[in-house]
């Protein structure tokens, strides 16, 4: 009898204010069972989990992402410098990710869902005005999450995280697409 060998189970990775899996992308991070979350697909954006709606990308106005938490690249180093510190001393205790709100605009009513940051401490102010770019593409119809999809089965280098100036270029590489 032949053993499989196991498969690797496909974390995903963050880029910007998105989560890239390999059949999914979404607005922060996936969702839990309980909790909302926004999946991308090349159709429209999708509000999962407990009160579901789906949307076509010709039918939305506007998709933007709130209350985003934004520190500069040094508060961010010095927080996780604090974190590493706690961690070793033992006195670390792991916090809720940061909640953000993504609103989206269709017909002239806004629909408005909570999901959770996969930032671990914050973003640059960068990577959101580059996802919001981002975004706003889709939206306009001149761009597609499909590029996410492509670059996570293709180019991607076979690491989970990846160095936020790959995530940066990443961003600034599928706002210039067309």
């Amino acid at each position: 009898m032949e053993s499989t060998p196991p498969q690797q189970q496909d974390l995903g990775t963050m880029v910007g204010l998105f989560w890239i899996q390999s059949a999914e992308t979404y607005l922060g991070m996936p969702p839990v069972p309980s909790a909302p979350g926004v999946l991308l697909s090349p159709a429209g954006p999708q509000v999962v989990g407990p009160d579901p709606l789906q949307f076509s990308w010709s039918d939305v106005t506007d998709l933007r992402v709130t209350e985003a938490p934004v520190r500069s690249t040094a508060a961010r180093w010095a927080a996780r410098a604090a974190n590493f510190a706690a961690a070793a001393l033992n006195a670390w205790v792991p916090g809720s990710p940061a909640e953000m709100t993504v609103v989206i605009a269709v017909g002239g009513n806004e629909y408005k869902t909570p999901v959770f940051s996969g930032a671990s401490s914050a973003y640059t102010q960068w990577a959101v005005d580059l996802s919001l770019g981002l975004l706003a593409r889709f939206v306009r119809g001149t761009s597609s999450p499909v590029v996410m999809s492509d670059w996570y089965h293709g180019d991607r280098q076979r690491s989970v995280v990846l160095a936020s100036w790959h995530r940066v270029a990443l961003l600034e590489s599928w706002l210039q697409d067309e």
